[in-house]
């Protein structure tokens, strides 16, 4: 069975960390380029961050940029989103998602996770 887990939400101050993972079942990573969305209440789902294939390309979201940063580890079939200096406004349920093409784009994703919540409050 094809899978995509991710791992690693929860709730965190503002200007707090956190680190979410998202890992593979049945199928290999290396294929696909890796896509972080998320979807806040009431909002459309978004795209936040996306890895090429080999990990040597990266975009952001404007939202994010210098807060967030994504990697892939293709040996553990795992990608990661380092959320640093974290806002209220980053709240949402948090999805990775996997596919052929390399953009932030919800249209192009293959394969979905189930989610993680990120709730950033004080």
């Amino acid at each position: 069975q094809l899978q995509l887990v991710e791992s690693g939400g929860g709730l965190v101050q503002p200007g707090g960390s956190l680190r979410l993972s998202c890992a593979a079942s049945g199928f290999t990573l290396d294929y696909y380029h890796i896509g972080w969305f998320r979807q806040a209440p009431g909002k459309k789902r978004e795209g936040v961050s996306c890895i090429s294939r080999s990990g040597g390309a990266t975009i952001y979201a404007d939202s994010v940029k210098g807060r967030f940063i994504i990697s892939r580890d293709n040996a553990k079939n795992t990608v990661y989103l380092q959320m640093d200096s974290l806002k209220p406004e980053d709240t949402a349920v948090y999805y990775c998602a996997a596919g052929p093409v390399y953009t932030l784009l919800p249209t192009f994703v293959q394969y979905w996770g189930q989610g993680t919540q990120v709730t950033v409050s004080s």
